[in-house]
C-alpha cells in the first residue's frame, strides 16, 4: 500500500519555467514608467509570494512610489498576454505527470501565482493530468498559510497525511509545515541548492524520475 494518494505541486519554478515571461512583462512596465530594469537573478530572487509582491520588490521605493500602481498594472496587463511566451514545462515534468496520473494519484497545483493565470497555464499544459489548480485570490490567504492547500485537498477528497507538496522555495518549504504535508524540494527551479537547505528542505531532487521513485 502507498503512502500517499495525492500529490500537490507549487507551479511557477516547480512544474513551469516562466522565469522570463515574467522578467519581460517585469521590465516592459518599468521601463513604461522609466524605472531601471532588473536582472534574471534578482527576478529569481523576487519570485515566490505572488506578483503584488514581486512588484513592491521590483518598483523603486515600493508602494510607497507614487506611480505604484500604474506599473503593477501595466505589468499585468504585459503579463496576461505573454505568459507564454517563453515558458515551458521543465523537461521530464510532463512524463512524471502522466506516471502518476496513470498510477491513480490524484494531482493538484496550489501557487501564489494570480489565480486566472494558473488556470490559463494548466489549461495549456497540465489539464489532461490535473483538474484542481489554485493560484492567489481575494478572500483566502496565499501561501505560506495553508489555507489554499487545504482548498485544494477538500477539492480532491484528500487528507493531509496521504499527501505530499512538491514546491521550489522557501515559501513553499512553509507551506507544507504549515499544512502538515510531507514536502519534496526541487533543485531545478528558483532558488539553490544550499539555501534551500538552510530553509529546512531535507529531501531535495534534480529530476522529475528521483519524484516517482521516491514516491513509490
Amino acid at each position: 500500500m502507498k503512502k500517499y494518494d495525492t500529490v500537490i505541486f507549487d507551479m511557477d519554478g516547480t512544474l513551469l519555467n516562466t522565469i522570463d515571461d515574467l522578467k519581460d512583462s517585469v521590465n516592459f512596465a518599468l521601463v513604461k514608467f522609466d524605472m531601471p530594469q532588473k536582472s534574471l537573478l534578482e527576478i529569481k530572487s523576487f519570485v515566490g509570494n505572488g506578483v503584488f509582491r514581486l512588484m513592491e520588490l521590483a518598483v523603486p521605493q515600493g508602494v510607497k512610489n507614487p506611480n505604484f500602481d500604474n506599473v503593477f498594472s501595466a505589468f499585468k496587463e504585459h503579463y496576461s498576454l505573454h505568459c507564454n511566451d517563453k515558458t515551458r514545462p521543465y523537461d521530464g515534468v510532463l512524463n512524471l505527470l502522466e506516471d502518476l496520473y496513470k498510477k491513480g494519484y490524484k494531482l493538484a497545483i496550489v501557487s501564489n501565482k494570480y489565480y486566472d493565470a494558473v488556470v490559463e497555464l494548466n489549461e495549456l499544459y497540465f489539464s489532461k493530468y490535473i483538474s484542481v489548480a489554485i493560484g492567489e485570490k481575494e478572500g483566502i490567504s496565499k501561501k505560506p498559510a495553508p489555507d489554499t492547500v487545504n482548498v485544494a485537498l477538500s477539492m480532491l477528497g484528500s487528507e493531509a497525511e496521504k499527501s505530499v507538496y512538491i514546491g521550489d522555495s522557501e515559501v513553499d518549504i512553509q507551506t507544507a509545515k504549515n499544512s502538515l504535508l510531507d514536502f519534496i524540494c526541487v533543485s531545478w527551479g528558483f532558488r539553490e541548492k544550499d539555501f534551500l537547505k538552510k530553509q529546512g528542505a531535507t529531501i531535495i531532487v534534480d529530476n522529475p524520475v528521483q519524484i516517482s521513485d521516491i514516491l513509490r
